[in-house]
């Protein structure tokens, strides 16, 4: 797998794994209104980028803190990896990240896994 480490002014973390057709994206730190946008333009990239992934997956494990900013950034990618076909999926939902999701009502929308197994 490729690994493109990028951190931001504002603290988030985002590195980019790569292997046959599968892009894995981790994130690690904050992602808040200030760092959003860097995580909107990674993943925009991973999602338009030629030849289009497969699967797309997100890995939240490094996260200590996610705003509702940083959902609607995945709901967008969400939205953009079904228009392309792509399967887009979460792993790594714990702690206070996961209770946003669940408070805001989005869980729902995501395919979530933990290791492969399907949780939503």
């Amino acid at each position: 797998m490729g690994q493109v480490p990028i951190t931001s002014e504002s603290g988030l973390g985002i590195t980019v794994l790569q292997n046959d057709g599968e892009v894995l994206v981790r994130l690690h730190g904050r992602t808040t209104v200030e760092s959003s946008p860097d995580l909107r333009d990674r993943l925009l990239r991973v999602l338009t980028q030629e030849p289009s992934p497969r699967v797309v997956t997100v890995d939240l494990t490094g996260l200590t803190h996610i705003e509702v900013s940083g959902i609607a950034t995945l709901i967008e990618a969400l939205k953009i990896a079904r228009h392309r076909q792509m399967t887009f999926c979460l792993q790594g939902l714990v702690g206070s990240v996961l209770r946003l999701f669940e408070v805001t009502g989005v869980l729902a929308l995501f395919t979530a896994n933990d290791g492969g197994q399907k949780v939503s």
